[in-house]
């Protein structure tokens, strides 16, 4: 019975079924973004009415959303704070968890863990302290205000402390008795190799803070701080919608981010697998 099933499975079928699957699955994956490219090149009467053709009120919409709202002003704020946030907690998170792994004995496991519980503590539980003590410190508005909350989080600290535990400590000892400083090793030795892990974290980070709502809501009280979510969310909120402005704001806001990961694809896959081993 067993030889008969065996005769019967034929690796070119299984191999067509896989293919098969793969397609249906990117289909369902990619029609969101079809279908917002669509919306906004389509009138709102047609967006309600479901077509899935590509109009010719694109222009239109986007004359309709330069007129109605700071569009550029809300793109480059999300860029300014989307940069420098992440590139500030590449710094932070990655001396941190590459201190902890090289330097590590059991009073850092310790803070180790509670840093870990610390991902088990919603944002809306801290985010009023947060507003009083930005709005103590004058930071109601501003850059710094924006990323010092998520400046250096659980998750990235993890991220690089688990990637860490692939790089040779002998590389560390041999650079010792080279003369190397700790700095030295670390800029020199240490980034050039973990550059799959900086690309993931940069990933992650960047669409996180480029997709933020709640924080720039609550601590961007100007109308020159406004950032991309917030110009969307504020479309949404009149009596009537105009989907397709709508749907080309989003196209606005999501380009930048799908074209990051779509350049850093492959080096996300090897940091975030390398992350888990």
């Amino acid at each position: 019975m067993t030889n008969q099933t065996r005769k019967h499975k034929n690796p070119k079928d299984v191999s067509v079924g896989n293919y098969i699957f793969l397609i249906i699955v990117c289909i369902i994956s990619v029609f969101p973004l079809f279908w917002m490219f669509v919306a906004s090149t389509n009138k709102s009467v047609d967006v309600v009415s479901g077509t899935l053709i590509p109009g010719t009120y694109i222009a239109e919409n986007y004359k309709k959303l330069i007129a109605g709202t700071n569009l550029w002003t809300a793109m480059w704020n999300s860029f300014k704070y989307s940069v420098t946030l992440t590139f500030f907690c590449l710094v932070v998170c990655s001396l941190a968890g590459y201190g902890f792994e090289v330097y590590h004995n059991k009073a850092k496991d310790r803070l180790f863990s509670v840093i870990l519980l610390a991902m088990m503590v919603p944002f809306a539980a801290t985010m009023i302290p947060l507003y009083q003590m930005c709005s103590e410190m004058g930071l109601l508005n501003t850059t710094a205000g924006f990323i010092l909350p998520t400046i250096s989080t659980p998750f990235m600290i993890m991220l690089f402390r688990q990637n860490s535990r692939s790089f040779p400590h002998d590389i560390i000892e041999a650079s010792r008795i080279d003369g190397l400083g700790e700095l030295q090793i670390f800029l020199s030795m240490y980034i050039p190799t973990q550059k799959s892990t900086f690309a993931a974290a940069m990933t992650i980070t960047f669409m996180n803070a480029w997709n933020s709502y709640l924080w720039p809501k609550v601590i961007m009280l100007k109308n020159d701080s406004i950032t991309m979510p917030m110009l969307i969310a504020g479309l949404k909120s009149g009596y009537v919608t105009d989907y397709g402005v709508l749907m080309l704001a989003v196209l606005f806001c999501t380009l930048p981010t799908v074209l990051i990961f779509f350049v850093l694809q492959k080096q996300f896959a090897q940091g975030i697998t390398g992350s888990v081993k």
